[in-house]
């Protein structure tokens, strides 16, 4: 895979998400959304280039309005694979912190072009549990995103997940997940410019000791899009996580 200097230009983006929890035999409700901007750096580093992407946002959720920031760092190796390096995103709104990569191949984007129907696919879950989602690929409608002309693909994947909620490691779930979402490549450079996904989880919930299961209703939604105008501010974050493998 080659980086053209096009390709590696810093990118600018807009990111919003939002939370649902439902517990339904509590009847118990919740919401948390983000809003922010981000940008994204790529860089030659030897035989690989790096990838960076720094975001700063709002959090707004039950317990008040507060102000986030995330960092995710990627290389891309000379065999063509992403590796993460970073990973301080916990709200995942990073567009590396995602399930589709930041950049394709030319041969895997002259297939999007002419995907036809429904094609299969695998991907490791976006919740960072050991489960493969399966689903399929279809083409969807391109267009114009920051004066770029784009490839669609829509993406639906489902299957199941054992184990600890992001961020909550007492709080243990079981159940499927669903995800769907379109994602839009640049047709010149292959770049990553805007992504709509929704991850469904709808599982038993076991929290406390002793462990109480209830059935619960998790929806995760996140939109990342290309922008023109460059942020005012965005400060450097530092720290680094667990990774978080996506379809890369």
């Amino acid at each position: 895979m080659s980086v053209t200097d096009a390709a590696h230009a810093d990118l600018q983006y807009e990111a919003s998400g939002e939370d649902t929890y439902r517990i339904e035999s509590a009847q118990t409700f919740s919401r948390v959304s983000y809003a922010g901007t981000e940008r994204l750096s790529v860089a030659r580093q030897g035989q690989a280039w790096r990838f960076e992407a720094r975001a700063a946002y709002t959090r707004n959720g039950p317990d008040g309005r507060s102000h986030g920031e995330a960092v995710f760092v990627q290389m891309l190796q000379p065999n063509g694979t992403f590796e993460d390096r970073v990973d301080d995103d916990p709200d995942f709104l990073t567009i590396l912190n995602q399930p589709f990569a930041v950049r394709l191949d030319d041969v895997t984007l002259r297939d999007l072009r002419g995907l036809h129907g429904r094609v299969p696919f695998a991907a490791t879950s976006p919740l960072g549990a050991q489960a493969v989602l399966h689903g399929f690929l279809r083409p969807a409608p391109g267009g114009p995103i920051s004066g770029r002309q784009t490839v669609a693909v829509r993406f639906e994947a489902q299957g199941g997940m054992t184990g600890p909620l992001p961020g909550y490691s007492e709080t243990l779930v079981a159940g499927t997940m669903r995800m769907q979402g379109t994602a839009y490549y640049a047709a010149d450079t292959a770049m990553l410019l805007a992504l709509d996904v929704s991850l469904t989880l709808d599982a038993r919930l076991a929290q406390g000791r002793p462990a109480v299961s209830v059935p619960v209703r998790i929806v995760y939604r996140r939109a990342i899009r290309a922008v023109a105008k460059t942020p005012q501010r965005i400060q450097p974050v530092g720290g680094a996580a667990t990774a978080v493998p996506g379809a890369r």
